[in-house]
């Protein structure tokens, strides 16, 4: 209402405004100054600072995300008046970064604001841009909330440029005007952050990881191609929800397609929770004066025990490179800082201390083109662990999925150099064996790119109304054959083998689960829950010449009788008669009636023969 314009905000507004040159002439010499982040920041300030406002001179910058200040930083004259000390190395910034000419701060997202509220980093002047009031004096920081909140906060000297093209967002966005001292209005577009198509590469991981996503899960994906595009491949999911540190424009479109209704969230149900947007126009306007979303500072955002109250908390970051040990750098190549930390810590340990989470690292197997592997035996010299081994979790590639946690260093090295380039595999087995990680035996994982064998995964409801997932045997799966075979009983064993097997060494398990998916071909039956598979059923033929193969099949206790056997059967037949075989035969022992009976409902018309106690089924496929 009209009348409320002459309450004291309004006056105190009339009375701060000035332009950008005469208030950043208040920055004293020596000043540590702090600049807005990445989309949301003061492009006109920090422009009239470099070019116009030349007598302030010897700052000391603190930004994470730099766009507009990155073309002086390459400029000498420029880098005599100011050092600029960075959270994150964006792109724009990794040239001078290589050179020395920018400073890395090395710490956690959700650390920062603690940082200028302890004083540890000092904020003299914060540099911030704003929306325009509203009618109770309130201007929000509209996109950038994350660390700025807590720089405005605490800074002695706050100028802030007020634009209208910044959007009015929800949440803890709030500045009263009372805490700017000088107000300076100018409006210009935001910056835009459209990311590109994702890559054939970032495709495959993308369909990986939404693999993993089950429906109602709340979701932090970081920022870059690779883990956005997991964004493309939601579109079959129901009611996700969004915990994350970035909005983008895919999370936006998920949205208006009613796959993420934030419905199912444990903590602010209904609400997106993010600490800063990046994007184009659109997006801008659909957060300004959305309800739906909030943007909160990162210590709240990024607080893992925040993060934690989230059932089924799924966060998805990237790395730069990962040892077979599991050990992740994100934030450096060698002694050359390439990006930051950032929220990859925060989120990993809240979505770990979630009941259901699933914290991912995603990251293309190869880099340069494809000269060199990301999974190394050993991280480059000067490279920094930004995950621990042991707080590492899900590792995807183009190549797969590795689970990793709580396995022992020899699974955990076979299931990374599985996900590896085919090309590095065997050199990565033999860095392993020079270092004593795995058995001097182990046989070598497949060298080709399994891709193919995606088609053959499948999610089949049996008799009992529980749904198995069915797909080819890995050589990764040696641990979960023995398991299968040692909890089966002595009887089913002496059916399928014809003898009583008691044990189950590495020697000879290994060779059942290292196949060609050509000539031999093994499809397992798993229960699967959130990262722990347990096989209960194996069906697998051999090659015996160019047009016949042996078939076979075994299923635990508990699980027989539930048509498990015929689908298996008649799932082999079909990928059998796609590599060129025309005929099974099989043997069974003649009081396997059970067996028996399964070959005669698939196959009516098959040839029987006995010798012995063993007959044998031969039949058409």
């Amino acid at each position: 209402m009209i009348h409320e314009k002459t309450d004291s905000w309004f006056r105190q507004y009339g009375q701060k405004v000035i332009s950008a040159e005469h208030a950043l002439s208040k920055i004293r010499n020596g000043s540590c100054v702090f600049l807005g982040t990445g989309a949301g920041e003061p492009q006109h300030l920090i422009r009239t600072l470099m070019e116009k406002v030349t007598s302030v001179t010897d700052l000391e910058i603190n930004q994470i995300l730099s766009f507009t200040l990155a073309p002086y930083v390459e400029k000498s004259d420029y880098r005599k008046r100011f050092r600029l000390k960075t959270f994150y190395v964006s792109s724009e910034l990794r040239k001078s970064a290589f050179e020395g000419h920018v400073e890395y701060i090395p710490v956690r997202y959700f650390f920062i604001p603690s940082l200028f509220r302890k004083k540890q980093i000092k904020i003299d002047v914060a540099l911030v841009q704003v929306s325009p009031p509203d009618e109770f004096g309130f201007c929000s920081l509209g996109i950038s909330v994350d660390i700025c909140k807590a720089a405005v906060e605490n800074a002695d000297l706050v100028i802030a440029q007020v634009n209208k093209n910044m959007p009015r967002t929800m949440g803890d966005s709030f500045i009263p005007v009372s805490k700017i001292n000088y107000l300076v209005p100018y409006d210009e577009p935001l910056i835009q952050f459209v990311l590109p198509p994702p890559s054939e590469v970032a495709c495959r991981i993308g369909r990986h990881i939404s693999n993993l996503i089950e429906d109602g899960a709340t979701l932090h994906v970081g920022i870059g191609r690779v883990p956005q595009s997991v964004l493309y491949f939601l579109k079959n999911k129901k009611d996700l929800g969004l915990h994350t540190e970035i909005f983008t424009d895919g999370m936006c479109e998920l949205i208006k397609a009613g796959i993420i209704t934030n419905e199912k969230k444990n903590f602010h149900p209904g609400k997106v929770i993010a600490t800063f947007c990046m994007g184009s126009e659109n997006l801008y306007r659909f957060v300004h004066n959305n309800p739906m979303i909030e943007f909160h500072p990162a210590d709240y955002v990024n607080n893992p025990m925040n993060i934690a109250q989230n059932k089924k908390m799924v966060s998805i970051d990237t790395a730069l490179e990962i040892d077979l040990t599991g050990q992740v750098c994100s934030d450096s190549l060698g002694y050359k800082f390439f990006s930051g930390i950032g929220s990859q810590v925060d989120f990993i340990q809240g979505a770990t201390l979630s009941e259901g989470g699933l914290p991912i690292i995603a990251l293309p197997a190869t880099a340069k083109e494809g000269a060199i592997s990301r999974i190394v035996p050993h991280l480059s010299e000067g490279s920094g662990v930004v995950c621990t081994r042991g707080s590492a979790h899900y590792v995807v590639t183009e190549f797969g999925v590795a689970y990793l946690h709580g396995r022992e260093i020899r699974q955990r090295v076979l299931e990374l150099i599985s996900i590896a380039h085919p090309k590095f595999r065997e050199e990565l087995l033999q860095k392993a064996k020079m270092h004593h990680y795995v058995f001097p035996d182990q046989l070598p994982l497949p060298s080709i790119d399994l891709q193919f064998l995606e088609k053959y995964e499948k999610w089949v409801t049996i008799k009992n109304e529980k749904k198995l997932f069915f797909r080819p045997i890995r050589s990764t799966d040696e641990m979960l054959w023995r398991d299968f075979l040692y909890s089966t009983s002595e009887e089913s064993i002496y059916y399928r083998f014809f003898q009583a097997i008691m044990a189950w060494p590495h020697e000879e398990a290994q060779k059942w689960v290292n196949i060609d998916y050509k000539k031999t071909m093994a499809i397992v039956g798993l229960t699967k829950e959130r990262g722990y598979e347990e096989i209960v059923a194996i069906g697998r033929y051999i090659n015996l010449d160019t047009t016949r193969a042996e078939v076979d099949f075994l299923i635990r206790e508990g699980w027989q009788k539930l048509g498990i056997g015929k689908f298996l059967l008649e799932y082999l037949a079909q990928i059998a008669k796609e590599n060129g075989y025309k005929e099974f035969i099989a043997s069974a022992l003649s009081e396997n009636i059970a067996m028996i009976n399964v070959f005669k409902k698939v196959y009516p018309n098959l040839k029987m023969s006995r010798e012995g106690n063993v007959v044998y089924l031969y039949f058409e496929i």
